[in-house]
């Protein structure tokens, strides 16, 4: 059996075996004459094609392409090896004398691959393009586009694309091979008639893949701007509809040391009444970028870093980022957010966000949009600011917040901003142990007019909070309420404490008052005309209510009938307390809670001076008011 078997196998690879030499001969003879002819066309090309008829050629396809005129000064170079390749230096590119001279952009050196087989039948066609310090001057219209407006072949295809089912669609006669381009040590500036601006991109690098105008296109370019390096990639399989400003599908990314970006999706270089997609963005240090970019928002060092996540689509006259996921330094929060603009109004930020855990104070900051410290002379001659520019209506929650060093949980708040005014507002939270609501209310000019503070806290655990704070001195220690109502009439982030006016009122139910012993405080006075608080500090006096009302001008609160009742004596104050010198000038008075104990008790009274928390107390006599005189 085994023997039959091998039989059968050279009877199949007996044919094989002879038509094989003849087969590998006949490919070996076509290759040699392959290989003759690409040296001979070589070596012959220097003969049959003239550098002016190359350079003739790509004189007419730059022009061509553009529609402007191109001027080559430099003398042209022809290389055959390893592919036929032209280098022409000393370029410009401009409208016909007749149509204004107007310059396009100058090219030091530009070196293209030509088609050899094309050339010795008397035509031109050119690939693979290589530029060298171009200069490239574009303008954007009011229309958001750029200016393709002359007559060249990618204007023409740029206003002749149209798009059919989702797909770009251009006519054959408009279409054209244009293969690989690569850019080194460019330059770009785009004036912006719009805006009023002009953009200066330098050392501009790029690797542009565009193998038709039909057909998609890849980009990654690289440039400077203001000293800051920035990459960009660019896709589309609609790169006709993009630069013509309709809807394109398009995948862009941004990069660079102060920004990272990214949106893939549908999206108009001209408008965003259509867009729609997934957009990402990241600012490690948004006062470097602010720096920059020019701006200054005064507080803003204490946002360091933003990030962004979210779909976004056009929704009427403006858009909505839906499952936004948006970090704020290490808070993070998720929800929707939408973005109106309408003819004639200021643009508008709604929506709602909500935090896990959130410090206000950055988030605060990231809203308070004006023009950098300093600018108040074009205040003062009537330029607008953001708060006259952007109205803002957001909707804060957070299971907990801190705002400076106070804690908050299960935080409702918002930021609305509208008509120049700022209003920041906690409707609900929890306060240790207790409830808080506030109001901050920066009125006009950018926040430059002043602003408003109302704060109100109720049954919150005050002893918690003087751990907390690390408060010295002897403060009452209960559970109580506080009104607060501060107003200053100069900007917030330059308001002191002498700028500051308002009331504060604030009242406890029973707590005690460590560092003041009530008997004490009876014996030192019956035995010195003054003597330190520290000397009457052996106890605590307790008492059952509180109840303290006081005014704020001119860096001192003064004090009205502060009154703190104990279970058997009466403590009151009132006066007057330097805050920014913590000096203190109050009377005081101790007696006995139940008029009827006044003889086992009597009235003390006493003046407070000196600093806190270890004032001086000096009792006062009752000149005409003792016993012995009546």
């Amino acid at each position: 059996m085994s023997t039959s078997r091998h039989r059968r196998w050279r009877r199949k690879i007996g044919p094989v075996s002879r038509w094989l030499p003849a087969f590998a001969r006949l490919s070996t003879v076509f290759l040699l004459i392959a290989l003759a002819l690409f040296v001979a066309l070589r070596v012959a090309a220097p003969y049959l094609i003239s550098t002016g008829f190359v350079r003739s050629g790509i004189e007419d396809a730059l022009s061509k392409w553009t529609g402007y005129h191109a001027e080559i000064k430099g003398s042209p170079v022809l290389e055959f090896w390893p592919t036929p390749r032209i280098t022409l230096n000393q370029i410009a590119i401009r409208q016909p004398r007749e149509s204004g001279d107007k310059l396009l952009g100058s090219i030091e050196s530009l070196s293209a691959d030509f088609s050899l087989i094309d050339a010795l039948r008397g035509r031109t066609s050119f690939h693979e393009f290589h530029l060298v310090r171009p200069n490239l001057a574009l303008t954007r219209d009011e229309k958001g586009l750029i200016d393709w407006s002359y007559a060249g072949l990618l204007a023409r295809a740029i206003n002749g694309v149209r798009s059919e089912n989702g797909a770009e669609v251009l006519a054959r006669d408009l279409d054209a091979e244009i293969g690989a381009v690569t850019v080194e040590d460019g330059t770009l500036v785009v004036t912006d008639i719009k805006s009023a601006k002009t953009y200066h991109f330098d050392s501009v690098t790029a690797d542009i893949a565009w193998p038709r105008l039909s057909g998609a296109i890849s980009a990654v370019v690289i440039a400077r701007i203001n000293g800051e390096d920035l990459k960009v990639d660019f896709a589309s399989r609609q790169p006709l509809l993009a630069f013509a400003g309709r809807n394109a599908e398009t995948r862009t990314s941004l990069t660079s040391n102060l920004l990272t970006a990214h949106f893939q999706g549908i999206a108009s270089i001209a408008s965003l009444s259509a867009l729609s997609g997934n957009i990402t963005a990241s600012i490690p240090d948004v006062p470097a970028l602010l720096t920059w970019s020019g701006k200054s928002i005064p507080g803003i060092a204490t946002l360091k870093s933003a990030s962004l996540e979210s779909d976004i689509m056009s929704s009427g006259n403006g858009l909505r980022f839906n499952n936004l996921s948006l970090s704020l330094n290490e808070a993070s929060a998720t929800g929707v957010m939408d973005l109106f603009t309408q003819p004639g109004k200021r643009p508008k930020i709604g929506g709602t966000l909500a935090f896990d855990q959130m410090n206000l104070k950055p988030f605060l900051d990231a809203f308070a949009l004006r023009l950098a410290a300093g600018e108040a002379e074009e205040i003062s001659a009537g330029i607008t600011g953001p708060l006259r520019l952007l109205d803002v209506d957001v909707r804060l929650s957070a299971r907990r917040a801190q705002m400076g060093l106070f804690e908050l949980s299960d935080v409702g708040a918002s930021v609305i901003v509208a008509g120049g005014e700022a209003k920041f507002d906690i409707g609900d939270s929890q306060f240790e142990g207790g409830e808080m609501t506030a109001h901050l209310e920066a009125t006009q000019r950018d926040f430059d007019g002043g602003g408003r503070l109302q704060l109100s806290i109720r049954n919150a655990d005050f002893a918690a909070l003087a751990e907390r704070l690390q408060l010295k001195g002897p403060l009452p220690l209960a559970t109580g309420s506080l009104d607060l109502d501060l107003q200053s009439p100069k900007a917030i982030w330059t308001t002191g404490l002498a700028d500051v006016t308002g009331k504060l009122h604030f009242w406890t139910r029973e707590g005690t008052i460590p560092g003041i012993d009530a008997a004490a405080l009876r014996t030192q006075a019956a035995g010195k005309p003054f003597f330190p608080l520290s000397a009457a500090a052996g106890g605590a006096f307790a008492f059952n209510q509180l109840n303290l009302q006081a005014d704020f001008a001119n860096g001192t609160a003064e004090m009205h009938d502060a009154r703190i009742a104990g279970a058997t004596q009466t403590l009151t104050l009132s006066g007057v307390i330097t805050y920014q010198s913590n000096g203190l000038a109050l009377s005081g008075s101790l007696e006995a809670t139940d008029p009827a104990k006044a003889a086992e008790l009597p009235l003390l009274p006493f003046f407070v001076g000196g600093s806190w928390p270890n004032p001086v107390i000096s009792p006062v006599p009752l000149f005409g008011n003792t016993p012995h005189a009546q």
